[in-house]
């Protein structure tokens, strides 16, 4: 038996914004620019992986709002045609730095990076969700779900309707794209209700993940810390984030993506260039923004950069996949002396930070994962939460604390001054939700898309996202904007149901401009 088990967990998220008007859409760059950087380069590491037979588990969780971006034939489009100016602006790149070698090298590198990442969209018809569910078919990648929405379920919860429709849209999304029910689910900001397992347990859900106080404030107190998962009264496993795993990867000040040699994100030529060269590249208005082609690297905290030396951030991501392997095998010795089973490290993270904001991350993964594989006496183990679960079966009960692992542990990133506004519309709109659920039983024809859109306009209304950026004060206007037009459309949806009034070209134009989950059925709101 291994001496101990590390459980590696990505949390892929984005909110869904699905533009039919603009392709140059500011708030639909957010998926253009995560699948260039994170999504496409960890498929790559993935098949590397598999490609040398590189044993390795990886456990990563789609949210039901990316994985509808990543099936849509308009947002596959929108996104082909960013790549393809991508393309054309890193083929330039490599012309005009060509007499300076410093950045020459950089331009090549993601010429290189861009073509691979065409060639791989095109191979799967621009649907990602293709090369997610190949990797999921190959037995070393854990593919899970999120809440439909990603939802904050402790505020937006107060009716269980709430949070049973958005775990079984969530369940049946998963199972529709990916050909099987997904066995394990991310709470949206690892945002725990005691009681919500209990639904989680009617769909079928084994397991979720708690931030690590959630765990050390359970009752009872887990012998084994979070070390170990717990069963909930449903009979569900509470998973517990590491802490010492967490604070290495993700601070930018303590942990890795803070070395020095790293890729600089905030220092883009979108910014850097002559106005009238990078304008086919930049926002029609004008609006300079990222471009994702960054020559420099952090060199220090002052604002003076030295350019970017690829081989060097290479080999520190080696560095400090061999520093994380390191620290996990004395963490896991250490604590092998005072536990009767081999513990577990669960490490989770955002996906976004591995490529997005921290470029090398996937070349960290996948030297890591290349370490371990090749040391003749294993220091650990990697495992998947469920394959923990069938060797491990039996675990302590214990009813975790309500918890998420927003800023200091709780509610306050989405419920605070900036943000607290909108939960007694949301929660008023579901009660409405709920009612018409209740009263229209067997609708038909037109009254059945009414009653679907108002669902999904509820559901989009209802994710976490737009509180989280009211919060940060980035893109605010846009957050508000969404939030009151998902309200506004379920109000009319609402009324002109109850009046029999409805217009077919208002509900098409609603559908086309909300098209997220397609098979949805209102019924999902219904009392139970």
């Amino acid at each position: 038996m291994p001496r101990g088990y590390v459980a590696l967990v990505l949390h892929a998220h984005l909110p869904y914004v699905r533009d039919t008007e603009d392709d140059f859409s500011l708030a639909e760059k957010w998926f253009h620019e995560a699948v260039t950087e994170t999504y496409i380069p960890l498929i790559h590491v993935c098949q590397r992986l598999n490609r040398d037979r590189v044993p390795y588990k990886l456990t990563i969780s789609l949210s039901p709002p990316l994985t509808s971006m990543m099936a849509d034939n308009l947002v596959q489009e929108h996104y082909r045609r960013y790549l393809e100016r991508l393309r054309e602006l890193a083929a330039r790149e490599v012309w005009r730095t060509r007499s300076d070698p410093r950045f020459h090298l950089v331009a090549r590198m993601y010429q290189d990076l861009f073509e691979h990442i065409y060639r791989t969209y095109l191979a799967y018809d621009g649907n990602l969700i293709n090369a997610f569910r190949e990797l999921q078919d190959s037995g070393r990648v854990e593919i899970i779900t999120c809440a439909a929405t990603h939802g904050y379920l402790p505020l937006i919860g107060l009716q269980r309707e709430v949070v049973r429709a958005q775990v079984e849209v969530a369940v049946n999304n998963h199972r529709r794209l990916f050909g099987r029910p997904p066995a394990g689910l991310w709470l949206p900001e690892c945002a725990y209700n005691p009681g919500d397992d209990a639904i989680l347990r009617d769909y079928g859900l084994k397991y979720f993940f708690v931030d690590a106080h959630g765990l050390l404030y359970a009752t009872p107190r887990p012998r084994y810390s979070i070390f170990a998962p717990v069963y909930t009264p449903a009979g569900v496993a509470a998973f517990g984030r590491d802490l010492e795993s967490s604070e290495q990867v993700w601070s930018a000040q303590e942990g890795y993506p803070g070395d020095f040699d790293y890729r600089e994100f905030y220092r883009d030529i979108g910014y850097d260039l002559d106005f009238e060269y990078i304008k086919p590249y930049i926002h029609p208005s004008g609006l300079r923004v990222d471009t994702g082609m960054k020559y420099y690297r952090i060199t220090g905290k002052s604002n003076y950069k030295e350019p970017y030396v690829p081989e060097w951030a290479i080999f520190k991501a080696h560095i400090h996949a061999g520093n994380f392997l390191f620290n996990r095998e004395h963490q896991i010795n250490y604590l092998a002396g005072y536990m009767d089973r081999p513990p577990l490290i669960v490490c989770p993270y955002d996906a976004e930070l591995f490529g997005h904001w921290w470029f090398e991350g996937p070349q960290f993964l996948e030297s890591l994962f290349r370490q371990v594989a090749n040391l003749a006496h294993q220091p650990f183990t990697f495992i998947t939460p469920s394959e923990y679960l069938e060797r491990f079966p039996v675990n302590q009960p214990a009813t975790p604390c309500m918890s998420s692992w927003g800023n200091n542990g709780y509610n306050e990133v989405w419920l605070e001054g900036s943000n607290d506004w909108i939960y007694r519309h949301l929660h008023h709109a579901a009660d409405e939700m709920i009612r018409l659920a209740n009263q229209y039983q067997d609708a038909a024809g037109l009254l059945l898309r009414a009653l679907n859109q108002a669902a999904r306009e509820l559901l989009v209304a209802q994710s976490s996202d737009w509180a989280f950026i009211m919060k940060t004060g980035t893109m605010v206007d846009y957050a508000v904007g969404r939030t009151k037009k998902h309200l506004l459309n379920f109000w009319d949806l609402t009324r002109a149901i109850d009046s029999n009034d409805l217009d077919p070209e208002k509900v098409q134009a609603m559908e086309e401009g909300n098209n997220i989950f397609p098979d949805l059925n209102y019924r999902v709101f219904a009392s139970r």
